[in-house]
């Protein structure tokens, strides 16, 4: 698919006024180097302004201009989110979406190309409640666990090198397959420096289980690893994809017998609800997870609750009685 980038140098994707064309790709250029957002926050940024423009310019019958964003109400906005809400956008996304045009509505208002708050008159669609569904210890143990993989290649290795960075260290995908030979755990480094999201570094300690399952792998890896490469290849040498690491936990869930919630990213909620059930400060698991705001930890307490009770309900003598 054509990025936004590419759709800003061919006029015959997105016809849009010059003007608007510039402001666009400064606003770009901001949001990937000042603001230091991941690739994968500009991206879906980059879809979000794709997809309203060429609203925009079905809605307006011509190529937009920033005059016509200067002109832009409230009415046309809710159009377009409602719009994108028949065609069977969920909420989260479309509250992205709306924060994306207000980022950049702020952006030109600062940069004083325009000013026009009829964004900031739309409400953020209300996005469901969802509490982190991880596993238990005993599950989560077997999906790091070798014995889970028939085969003991390389490649199983290197599977579950990454699964237990996600589980024993709490790291994203993203953040375990940006590690090289020189920021793993290895050669005695028990801990490691990560850049999380927003460009926010912490200091995450790696169990030794994990540090000798990445060793493992590097060992049986066919491919020389740069010091300042990847750490994790994929089948052909290259980069290993978030994608394959999926998969594996897709193939493990089907021979594991686990639900469908069992997903790379629940490792992670995993490794922060069983530190809290083992008594961990909630500030410390914050700060192992990268969290910019407490809030965002504390979701783990309300996990750590429910299990409690679904504990006293099945234990309690009198629970059918609350």
């Amino acid at each position: 698919m054509d990025t936004l980038d590419d759709i800003l140098m061919d006029d015959a994707l997105l016809p849009l006024g010059e003007d608007l064309r510039a402001a666009i790709r400064d606003w770009l250029a901001h949001i990937g180097n000042e603001r230091g957002q991941s690739e994968a926050t500009r991206e879906a940024y980059e879809r979000d302004l794709r997809q309203f423009l060429g609203f925009l310019k079905r809605h307006l019958g011509h190529a937009p201009c920033l005059g016509d964003l200067e002109k832009l109400d409230a009415k046309t906005l809710r159009v377009f989110l409602a719009n994108r809400r028949k065609s069977g956008v969920i909420s989260r996304s479309l509250a992205r979406s709306l924060s994306a045009l207000r980022m950049f509505f702020k952006w030109l208002e600062r940069e004083e190309v325009l000013k026009n708050r009829a964004v900031m008159q739309i409400a953020l669609p209300k996005i469901p409640h969802g509490v982190p569904k991880p596993l238990t210890v005993e599950l989560a143990a077997r999906v790091v666990g070798s014995d889970a993989r028939d085969d003991n290649g390389w490649i199983a290795a290197r599977d579950t090198a990454v699964l237990l960075l996600l589980y024993g260290c709490g790291l994203r995908i993203s953040e375990a397959l940006s590690l090289t030979l020189r920021t793993a755990p290895l050669d005695g480094r028990d801990v490691m420096q990560i850049t999380g999201k927003g460009g926010r570094e912490r200091m995450v300690p790696a169990l030794a289980i994990v540090s000798q399952a990445i060793a493992k792998y590097v060992e049986l890896c066919p491919f020389p690893l740069a010091p300042d490469g990847p750490l994790f290849l994929g089948a052909r040498g290259g980069p290993l994809s978030p994608r394959l690491i999926q998969l594996a936990m897709e193939k493990l869930r089907h021979d594991l017998g686990l639900p469908d919630t069992a997903t790379p990213h629940a490792l992670r909620h995993s490794f922060a609800t069983h530190l809290l059930s083992a008594d961990a400060d909630l500030r410390q698991i914050q700060e192992l997870l990268g969290h910019a705001s407490l809030s965002t930890t504390q979701i783990y307490t309300e996990v750590d609750r429910e299990r409690l009770l679904s504990v006293y309900d099945q234990a309690h003598p009198r629970a059918g009685a609350r």
